[in-house]
């Protein structure tokens, strides 16, 4: 295959694996090295054990750490809340998102004028790969654009009312991972797992332990979905991911 896969895991995903410390200019990263259908891959546990929130997770560590080990091409896995018609427990694919994030790091050119063409801001591979895994597991899988949001808090049900102009999903992670992977030409893309209604969306409060709830309930459909798009992801990439450089810089 063409390069190797990396794999982050959000929360109340795990795999098995030899434990491995990969060092970045960013800090260092513990992951694990895993097999799956016949390939190696790398699992990057996101919010690393502790469990850091959301805006406080290293996004450019991970993406370079990915890069560093020899991975091409980027899985990603999130949680999120429904801001439109999709059911919980189903899963979304995104083409698109929004970003309303206010203090994290989102380049790696911190001084020099990078400017990356996000017209198609996931691999168009990698989505295929798991859409086709979500149907050969027998999941309920759509696409959609995702809105991230800075978090920690869960949103209003006002902010939701506007989030709903701009999107089908919300959650935390999601950005800036997507960019990162662009600046250094991986090819990048998302499974959501559909945790919740967003705020407003039902009469009664939720609470975040619900997610963690529903979560654990699709854990292992979520990993057999994974499964599947690393044994569907085609040989030799064919996308414009690994020359997003090319004609970015001014």
């Amino acid at each position: 295959m063409d390069g190797k896969i990396a794999v982050i895991g959000g929360t109340g995903i795990e795999m098995e694996g030899g434990a491995v410390s990969i060092d970045t200019p960013f800090g260092r990263v513990e992951a694990k090295v895993s097999e799956l259908e016949g390939e190696t891959v790398l699992f990057i546990p996101r919010h690393g054990r502790s469990h850091l929130p959301p805006h406080r997770v290293n996004y450019r560590a991970l993406l370079w750490a990915a890069k560093g080990w020899g991975a091409s091409r980027v899985i990603s896995t999130n949680t999120v809340g429904t801001m439109s018609w999709h059911p919980v427990g189903s899963f979304v694919v995104p083409s698109d998102f929004v970003e309303l994030t206010r203090s994290r790091p989102s380049t790696f050119f911190e001084d020099e004028a990078v400017h990356v063409d996000l017209t198609t801001p996931y691999c168009p591979e990698v989505r295929r790969a798991l859409a086709s895994g979500a149907k050969a597991a027998s999941a309920t899988v759509s696409d959609g654009t995702y809105v991230c949001t800075e978090g920690p808090h869960l949103e209003s049900p006002a902010q939701i009312r506007m989030l709903r102009r701009f999107g089908d999903v919300v959650g935390m992670t999601g950005y800036p991972e997507v960019v990162l992977a662009r600046e250094l030409e991986l090819c990048y893309a998302s499974i959501c797992i559909v945790t919740n209604p967003a705020a407003g969306m039902r009469k009664d409060s939720m609470a975040a332990t619900e997610i963690v709830d529903e979560m654990a309930k699709s854990a292992l459909l979520l990993r057999q979905i994974i499964r599947g798009a690393v044994s569907m992801m085609p040989e030799e990439r064919g996308c414009r991911c690994g020359s997003a450089l090319a004609e970015a810089r001014l």
